[in-house]
């Protein structure tokens, strides 16, 4: 099946990223959202991002205005009766998922496949709430979408062959290199990073090193090129606590979320998107390290 119209579902960091990438790869892309300031906040995202890979010499203006002639925005789902491809990308909870493919089910024609960008929710659970558990596959697309090379790709118990390999050739005209794997809990990429992401959490409420230590002990003993806390500052801490908490359920105490973490979420600390994490952010460009990791407390007579 030759794939050219796309629904995204959720205008979040993650959706208005896939919509970009997609547009700029030649597909038609429909962005949907409930909350009409969140497509118009991706929107003029999306345009101020090509704006600037204009500047940079990436792409010319007149492949700008074509890309941005491709994007529509929808607050309610009637967008996607033309889709052949539904991605969505909205936060890591089952049920919540499974809404937005139930409700799709009656709109979208036969031969739309349903992919979500899940980085731990079951597919084959996503597939139960359909009629077509054989069209639903993943693909974990990774932040910042236009930027990001990898899409991993994952299949549940019932998903067809051909479907793989339209996901394969949307992935691959999307310039994504794709790994493929199996449905269990937290896929490839997510089961090796998270314990990593967490115990660097564990480590800083621990007293063990401080966040800069921790990630600069990374950066340079490690050649990674991004430090753990700065990385879950570029997740969103909460995301990173809902992927950990399903993880955790599914799996086991090696991917039960520290204390820290779940203090720093509770604290509304949510990483570079709330303006203050590990780091603190200001136009989203780093400051220094959040200050309520660095003082100390006593009683004073």
């Amino acid at each position: 099946m030759s794939i050219q119209n796309i629904f995204v579902v959720g205008a979040g960091l993650m959706g208005s990223g896939i919509a970009q990438n997609a547009i700029t790869s030649g597909y038609t892309v429909t962005l949907n959202d409930q909350r009409e300031e969140a497509l118009d906040r991706a929107k003029s995202g999306i345009e101020r991002a090509l704006r600037r890979d204009v500047e940079k010499g990436r792409m010319t203006e007149e492949e700008r205005d074509s890309a941005l002639a491709r994007l529509s925005t929808d607050v309610s789902m009637e967008g996607a009766r033309g889709a052949d491809l539904v991605i969505e990308a909205i936060f890591e909870n089952l049920e919540a998922k499974q809404a937005v493919f139930s409700g799709l089910e009656d709109i979208c024609p036969e031969h739309t496949i349903f992919a979500s960008n899940t980085s731990s929710i079951s597919l084959t659970a996503l597939a139960a709430a359909t009629k077509r558990p054989s069209r639903v596959v993943g693909m974990h697309f990774f932040s910042p979408v236009p930027r990001m090379r990898l899409c991993e790709v994952i299949f549940g118990l019932l998903t067809a062959q051909d479907v793989l390999e339209d996901i394969k050739e949307v992935g691959q005209k999307m310039g994504k290199e794709l790994i493929m794997a199996d449905d269990k809990p937290g896929f490839i990429v997510n089961r090796a990073l998270l314990p990593m992401l967490n115990e660097a959490c564990v480590i800083v409420g621990s007293f063990i090193g401080s966040v800069e230590d921790v990630d600069n002990g990374m950066k340079l003993g490690c050649n990674h090129p991004m430090g753990p806390l700065e990385l879950a500052d570029m997740i969103g801490l909460d995301i990173l606590l809902n992927v950990m908490t399903v993880m955790d359920q599914e799996i086991g105490a090696k991917y039960h979320p520290s204390l820290l973490l779940r203090k720093m979420v509770v604290a509304g600390f949510l990483g570079r998107k709330s303006g203050a994490g590990f780091y603190l952010y200001e136009n989203g460009k780093k400051v220094g390290v959040n200050p309520v990791l660095t003082r100390f407390h006593s009683l004073v007579d």
